[in-house]
């Protein structure tokens, strides 16, 4: 029998193991419809008109708009990704929001997410990983991607997204570094400010003066106002890299900065804000920062492709590795804090 112009089967035999499974590869390589179902349930406010109603298919496509068939396919998959739960005890299915999503994704809650899908999905951020093999390949950025030393609409963008996210975040730090006497605080890339915010809501005497590119201090000014504490809340507005500081601060905060940075810009930042500093001045970094392996926790490891892909130096550095920065600029006393249940980390250090 001839074999031209056929396909040759491969008939070896495959003995798999019980506990391997192709399963992880199909759920990985479907992912992007997770992300596109979360938005769009956020672009349709779904978590917010469940919430609202009675969580029937009927009522949900009545308050959204949106046909029966659709709605039903969208919430049964958000169940499946754990953001809706479907409730089957009366003759019409239900569908009721998980904890999670009543507190993040519902427009009636304080600590709402939605908003940050403008900065997440920004298209400045996801093209680099539609052909992350090129960025691999290149061993860094293909084009030249905005950062955090350019002033762009985006940065405004996410100061007002990742406000709520960061609002606990800043409680857990101002914490750690509370204080009933005079402080001057520098507020460094404050973006939304409430980390200095925090600071002077707890502490009537402190005084903070919080830099960034103008367009992203209007939201800090904003922020300010709104928590009573615009008269402490001075502006400077510029590059983090390039403007003066001024000097006598009593407390740097340091949030969410160095990750955009190579090691080199990373030393150079720190003694600037090192110099700024009275003696016994302490620093405040937080940080997503991994453990020593670079695969532990999850949340903060994998970190490192987003910053590999979107930035030409910047990275998820270790606790370690921050240390070690520290150290070079001339800070000493260092300390580590987990802030929990979020996966970022404090690390506050004193001038020396």
């Amino acid at each position: 029998m001839s074999t031209v112009g056929t396909q040759q089967l491969n008939t070896g035999e495959v003995n798999m193991q019980p506990s391997v499974s192709p399963v992880k590869f199909f759920e990985t390589m479907h992912a992007y419809q997770q992300t596109a179902a979360l938005k769009a349930a956020i672009e349709l406010e779904l978590f917010t008109e469940i919430e609202a109603g009675t969580g029937t298919v009927a009522d949900v496509a009545q308050r959204i708009g949106a046909p029966e068939r659709g709605v039903r396919a969208i919430c049964d998959f958000l169940v499946i990704c754990s953001f809706l739960d479907k409730k089957l005890d009366k003759p019409d299915a239900r569908y009721t929001l998980t904890p999670d999503s009543a507190m993040f994704l519902s427009k009636k809650s304080a600590a709402y997410l939605g908003s940050a899908t403008i900065f997440l999905a920004n298209e400045s951020v996801t093209e680099p990983f539609r052909d992350l093999a090129a960025v691999v390949r290149a061993g860094g950025p293909v084009k030249s991607n905005p950062g955090v030393d350019q002033e762009l609409p985006m940065w405004a963008d996410f100061a007002r997204g990742m406000a709520p996210l960061m609002h606990i975040v800043a409680e857990q730090t101002e914490k750690l570094i509370r204080s009933e006497s005079p402080a001057k605080v520098l507020d460094l890339a404050a973006g939304h400010g409430l980390f200095g915010i925090m600071v002077a809501k707890k502490n009537p005497k402190a005084k903070v003066v919080a830099l960034d590119w103008p367009s992203v201090l209007t939201v800090a000014h904003e922020n300010a106002m709104k928590f009573g504490v615009s008269e402490r809340h001075a502006l400077l507005a510029g590059n983090a890299l390039e403007v003066s500081f001024g000097e006598g601060y009593d407390v740097a905060l340091v949030t969410n900065l160095l990750h955009h940075w190579d090691r080199t810009t990373i030393h150079f930042f720190l003694r600037k804000v090192r110099e700024a500093l009275v003696p016994g001045g302490r620093v405040v970094i937080v940080e997503f920062a991994p453990n020593d392996d670079r695969v532990t926790p999850p949340p903060s490891a994998s970190f490192v492709l987003n910053m590999f892909a979107n930035t030409p130096g910047g990275d998820a550095y270790t606790v370690s590795e921050h240390l070690e920065m520290l150290r070079t600029a001339g800070f000493s006393d260092a300390e580590v804090h987990a802030l929990l249940p979020t996966p970022q980390t404090a690390i506050i250090a004193v001038k020396q």
